[in-house]
């Protein structure tokens, strides 16, 4: 959500996610699932008025549907998410995220393209991507 709503490594990960910086954007599908429950928890704190909640709905619907890769929850996700959980204490949708973009860097290692870089602020879910070998970098290091 940092690239919709403001707070550290909002303006990072704007950069890096701008359509101009030709940068792939590859994601579990449930991705949508933990932007409305993130986007309607801010909505029921308060943080988000009814404005600011239904263009960033609008934004996040639209760049999902045109500019985000998203990969469907296949039997090999849900196999490695078994893998995952028994080796990592992680929550379900973390272990789904880790799962697809391990299964994602095999992809793109396969066809000789450059492995891709796992974003997390979460420090359990960085610690685990790092010992299932991929690289990792965390917006909250970004003001």
């Amino acid at each position: 959500m940092k690239r919709h709503v403001a707070e550290l490594g909002t303006a990072w990960v704007r950069a890096l996610t701008a359509h101009a910086s030709g940068n792939h954007i590859m994601t579990a599908h449930l991705t949508q699932v933990e932007g409305m429950s993130a986007l309607n928890r801010r909505r029921r704190e308060g943080t988000l008025d009814a404005t600011q909640y239904m263009q960033i709905v609008d934004d996040w619907v639209a760049l999902c549907t045109v500019e985000y890769q998203l990969v469907a929850l296949s039997p090999a996700i849900v196999d490695r998410c078994r893998l995952v959980l028994e080796a990592h204490p992680l929550r379900a949708y973390d272990a789904v995220q880790l799962a697809t973009a391990i299964l994602g860097n095999h992809a793109l290692i396969a066809v000789e393209q450059p492995p891709l870089i796992f974003l997390t602020a979460d420090r359990r879910l960085q610690e685990a991507a790092v010992v299932e070998g991929l690289a990792v970098d965390d917006p909250n290091r970004y003001p």
